[in-house]
Parts: C-alpha cells; structure tokens; sequence
C-alpha cells in the first residue's frame, strides 16, 4: 500500500496512529511540567495542537481508505500483524479527547466515548478472532498489546483524567490481566523462536507502554503518596526501559521507521508516572527520577519526530509505514 498506489489520496496504514500516542503523551507531560516546576504552558499545549492536526490528517486519509479502497483495507484488518495497530485509532482519539479537555469539556466527551467505543468494539472482534488459533510465532509481537491492553490502559487512564473513576477501575482490571496474560506469550515468543525480522523489531518498543500506562492510570485513580503497588508498576517500568536501552543496537539495525513512534508511548507515560508521584508527594523514588524522565521523553518524541520530518521530506514516510509479518 503505497502513496502513489492511487492518484486520488496516499494510503495510511493504522500504525501511523503511533505518532499521535506519542506526542499527546508529551503534550499531557507538559502539562505536568507546568503544574510542577512551573515551565512554560505553550509548550504543552503547541504539542497538543500538533498531535490533535495529525490525528485529524490520520484519520481523514485512514477513513478515506475504507471508503475508497476498501479491498486494502480489509487486507490490513485481516493481516496477522497490521491488524492490531487499527486498535490505535481509538487510542488515539481518546488521548485527543484528553488533549482538548481543557478547551472543551462537550467535545472531549463525545471523543472520548468514541475512542473507547470503538477501542472496545475492536479488541473483542480482534481478540475473537485470535482465540481461534494457527497462529505463526514470527506473527507474534509486541502489537498483540494494542487491542485489548492498550485500548482498557489508556481508557483507564483517560476516564481518570475526566473524573469517571468506577468506569475507569472496570477498564484498569481488563487492560492489567490481558497484559500479565499476553506478556508470556510474547515472552515466549522473544525466547524460544527465531530471531524476529528486522522490520518488526522496532515494535518492540511498545513492551514498555503496559507497565507504565498502567502506572499513571493508577495514580490517576488513588489518592495520597504512591504505594507499594504504584512503586511496583514504576520499578516493571523502569527494567523494560533497561532492556530496551540494552538490545537497542540489534533493535536499530533497521533502518529508521515510523514504528519507530511505538516507543514514544511508553517513555511519555513513564516520564507522566514518575511526575504524578512528585505532585502526590511521599519518598518515591519515581518523585526523584521524574525530571530526567521528563528530559528522555522529550528527547526521545523529538529525534523521532526529526526522524518522521526527513522522511517526510524525502517522500518515503508511507511506503515505508507498513511492515511485513516476516522475513
């Protein structure tokens, strides 16, 4: 699915939505920052009007695809590995809706209720369907955390950030047992098959989203200094992040990419975790890490963003978005 396949519009595919995880999580980080140490609002809300215009350009050429060339897009949605990132649509949307809450309380509503719906709606069709089993181990990723794991996190943590608290602990539970279940299946995976194509290894970046989406939904949902559980998911947190620095040199051996965003969700909700802690107060650790937290966040959203522009610029961010299930 290539730019030039059609004259009338470029082909998204879904994992583009991963750019919008990424800098709706730095916009609310700065957010944060504002609250705690005072740095500049626009920052903040710059980032989040750049993350709601590339949801919008998203989502009009994604929807333009199913309308247009819906034989693509079935293929996407029937493809072992592509399908999940369609999860990140409602992903998305809800973290817009979070970005906008500020400015309009109606229309973050009507997106939130969207973005989980449809973040719902998908996982159980998507989830259905692999229950079925014949699935390859070369087809299982990372991205198995996008239907059903992201989709309840970030719904969890996005129900807090609006006040609906009993909706959101129904949410936390589903996104927390999907993710201990599926870890050791990936696990599995990493350890006992051959070793995973280049194109795919990028993903790997979302193993850190669980852990520490979890993490800030968590303290989006309790009140009073963060407790052994909260300092649990921050330390799980902390160890992805190790590991994913530790075999980063075999990860990079693959050319830059978009998937390179599925990293930037996770990095930006730890850095969000560990700043949550120091406006709970308490003798967390996570209170002492946030700032340099909130630095790597920032420098790993901007150098992929940089990344993303140059592509961009050479004409090679689409053929290059899709990524195949094996080699």
């Amino acid at each position: 699915m290539h730019a030039g396949d059609h004259p009338g519009f470029p082909r998204v595919p879904a994992g583009m939505y991963g750019m919008v995880l990424g800098l709706a999580g730095l916009g609310g980080d700065w957010r944060l920052a504002h609250e705690l140490w005072g740095l500049p609002d626009m920052i903040g809300e710059a980032v989040n009007v750049i993350a709601v215009c590339v949801w919008a350009i998203i989502s009009v050429f994604f929807a333009a695809k199913w309308i247009f060339a819906r034989d693509e897009a079935m293929e996407e949605a029937e493809h072992p590995v592509h399908c999940c990132f369609i999860g990140l649509a409602g992903v998305a949307t809800m973290l817009v809706a979070r970005a906008v809450l500020p400015y309009s309380h109606s229309m973050a509503v009507v997106l939130l209720a969207l973005g989980m719906g449809f973040s719902i709606l998908f996982a159980t069709w998507r989830t259905g369907i692999m229950w079925r089993g014949g699935r390859d181990h070369e087809a299982t990723t990372a991205i198995l955390y996008l239907p059903t794991v992201a989709g309840s996190l970030v719904s969890a943590l996005v129900l807090g950030s609006f006040g609906y608290t009993a909706l959101a602990q129904l949410l936390f539970g589903a996104g927390m047992f999907t993710w201990a279940a599926t870890e050791s299946v990936l696990l599995q995976r990493l350890l006992t098959a051959p070793e995973m194509a280049l194109p795919l290894r990028p993903t790997l970046g979302i193993l850190l989203a669980p852990p520490a989406v979890a993490c800030a939904a968590y303290l989006s949902l309790t009140s009073g200094p963060p407790d052994l559980f909260a300092n649990g998911l921050l330390g799980y947190s902390l160890l992805q992040a190790a590991l994913l620095i530790r075999v980063s040199p075999w990860i990079m051996k693959q050319p830059f990419a978009p998937s390179y965003w599925a990293a930037t969700l996770g990095a930006t909700a730890l850095a969000s975790a560990s700043m949550r802690m120091v406006s709970r107060g308490g003798d967390s650790i996570g209170t002492q890490l946030a700032p340099y937290l909130f630095i790597f966040a920032n420098v790993l959203v901007g150098a992929i963003a940089v990344g993303t522009i140059a592509l961009l610029a050479q004409g090679k961010l689409l053929p290059s978005s899709h990524v195949p299930a094996a080699e």
